[in-house]
This record gives C-alpha cells, sequence and structure tokens, in this order.
C-alpha cells in the first residue's frame, strides 16, 4: 500500500485508464495547462498531449455536448466541471442526452461517458456554490450517480466509471483533495453499486457518503466512550443503491441515522427512509431520523455556515434519540 492524496487517486485513475484506451480523454475547465483547477490532472498534459487533455472556454453547456456526442463515434469522455454548481449550465446535455441516449436509440448507441467534480459545499463559497447535487442527477433513469469519501474508495470506483458503458455522475468535494490515505500499488477496481461498512456496530446503524460521513466517525468515537456501537455505512454510490447492505445492518441494530449534506425535501435520506419503513419496518424500534443542512441557500457567513452544515454533535443527538437516551 501507498499514502497519497485524494487528487492524486483521481489522476492515477484517469491516467491508468487512459494509457489501457487511447479512446479516452480529459475535457474541461483548466484541466490542461493550469493541471486542473484542484490539480486532480497533474502532469496528464504533459504525458497524453493536447488531444486528449483539452482545455475548453467556460462554456459547460457547449463542451458537454461535445462529449456527448463523441460517445456516438466511439469515444469515452470524462468531462470535469470546476464544480458542479456549473454543471447547471449544461444540465440539458446530461440529462436529456447523456442520460436518455441508450433508449431513445433503441439501443444503437451506448454512452460511456464520466461527468466529474466538486460537490456541495466548501467554506464561504456563498449559496451559488455551495449546492449539493446528488439526489438531483439520481433521480434521473440513466445515470449513476457516485459520491467517493477517501483516496481508495475515490480510484477503485473512478476507474469503474470510466469502463461503464452508461453515463456516471462522480462527485468529488473540494475539501477531500487535500485528504490523505492508502491506495494498493497495483491495480484494482471497486464495482458500481455496493455500500461498504465502514465500522462494524451493534446499537444503531448510520448512514452516509461523501464528506459529510467524517461527522459520523466523529460522533461514533464519542458515543463509543459511552457504550454505543455505532456501524457506519458508507453508501459511495447513490444510484444504484445498495439498500441490501442497508436493511441487513438495519435488521441488526434496529435503529437508523442518515446523514446527508443536501437540503431535507426530497433527498437520498428520504429514499432510503422510505424503502426501510416499507422492507424493514417490523425491525425497526424507533422512528428513522435523517440530518440534512438546513432548509435555505448556503449562507456566506462562517458563524452561519456552521449552523447550516449537519455536524457531530447532531449525529450524537440523533443517536441518542432513537435509543431513548
Amino acid at each position: 500500500m501507498k499514502t497519497i492524496q485524494f487528487r492524486e487517486a483521481i489522476c492515477e485513475a484517469m491516467s491508468e485508464e487512459m494509457r489501457r484506451d487511447e479512446s479516452i480523454y480529459l475535457m474541461g475547465e483548466e484541466v490542461a495547462e493550469y493541471n486542473g483547477a484542484y490539480k486532480a490532472s497533474k502532469g496528464m498534459l504533459d504525458e497524453f498531449g493536447p488531444k486528449r487533455v483539452i482545455d475548453t472556454p467556460i462554456a459547460e453547456l457547449g463542451f458537454a455536448g461535445i462529449a456527448v456526442g463523441s460517445t456516438m463515434t466511439g469515444n469515452r469522455p470524462i468531462v470535469e466541471y470546476m464544480t458542479f454548481n456549473f454543471s447547471l449550465v449544461g444540465i440539458d446535455q446530461i440529462i436529456n442526452n447523456a442520460a436518455k441516449i441508450r433508449q431513445m436509440s433503441g439501443g444503437q448507441f451506448k454512452c460511456p461517458i464520466v461527468f466529474r467534480g466538486p460537490t456541495a459545499s466548501a467554506g464561504q463559497l456563498g449559496a451559488t456554490h455551495s449546492q449539493a447535487f446528488e439526489s438531483w442527477f439520481a433521480n434521473t433513469p440513466g445515470l449513476k450517480v457516485v459520491v467517493p469519501s477517501n483516496p481508495y474508495d475515490a480510484k477503485g470506483l473512478l476507474k469503474a466509471a470510466i469502463r461503464d458503458d452508461d453515463p456516471v455522475i462522480f462527485m468529488e468535494s473540494e475539501q477531500m483533495y487535500g485528504d490523505k490515505g492508502e491506495v494498493p500499488e497495483g491495480e484494482y477496481i471497486l464495482p458500481l453499486g455496493v455500500a461498504d461498512i465502514k465500522r462494524e456496530g451493534t446499537d444503531v446503524t448510520i448512514v452516509s457518503f461523501g464528506k459529510i460521513i467524517k461527522e459520523a466517525y466523529k460522533a461514533a468515537e464519542v458515543l463509543e466512550k459511552e457504550g454505543i456501537s455505532c456501524e457506519i455505512i458508507d453508501l459511495r454510490t447513490v444510484r444504484p443503491l445498495d439498500k441490501e447492505t442497508i436493511l441487513k445492518s438495519v435488521k441488526k441494530t434496529n435503529r437508523l441515522v442518515i446523514l446527508e449534506e443536501a437540503w431535507p425535501f426530497g433527498n437520498v435520506s428520504t429514499e432510503i427512509t422510505y424503502i426501510v419503513q416499507s422492507e424493514a419496518f417490523d425491525y425497526l424500534d424507533a422512528p428513522i431520523i435523517k440530518i440534512n443542512t438546513a432548509d435555505t441557500p448556503a449562507p456566506y457567513s462562517p458563524v452561519l455556515l456552521a449552523e447550516w452544515l449537519p455536524d457531530s454533535e447532531e449525529v450524537i443527538k440523533a443517536v441518542k434519540k432513537v435509543l431513548y437516551k
């Protein structure tokens, strides 16, 4: 094993796949000359050249459309958005083209494309740069949605996403690019649609994904000192959702808390809540609690932002509530 940063795991995954398959190319704002806005494509222009690592204008609709169209001529593009907030400019190409090509062509065209970049809040960036769109994209048939939380998962899942013959939304975090973690020296691939139990426990199940899962880890450490055992599940893939892992855990612990950095109305937590109450209701010893951001645009003020975002204290309170403590 070796220890690398999250950004390096992303770069390694893309580079390894581009060495393997010449039909793969990377396109986006500042991915080439600048080595990526977050240095996630560092050195790739030097290795693969300007025909396969392509800087674009600030025109998400345009380069998303070019990339989607290129899949129909045999290419496998990776499109980097500087932030997924900017994907809204190109969302027509994602939702109405990439997600629907296979069905609308009667299977004549597949659309092997990865749209990747940072999601959700990253500090004081204001309301229009701090949005989590996982549930938006997961609501669309034809798309797969991946949200890794550490370098190991990021590299293995991104390689799987690049090899997938359907469009994949691969969502990272600006606040994780510097995170370090162990990654195998050799090649490995993690299957999409498989959650991972990051911490075994017996008293309560906590389901989360992305950078906010760190708050669940903090809460579990505190609660362990009080004799409360938390099982933490990292979804890794939001769509397809690994409901079997969640249900199996809930049937063991009989309690569920869901932590998600998203607005509270109609999100991933809502879907999980429905699934569990529908398929494991008799195993629940307490109502499910979901923890989300406040139901407002993200504030700029650091004091307000701290109140807006879920944290470990909220997780601790929720766990104690479902345990009636």
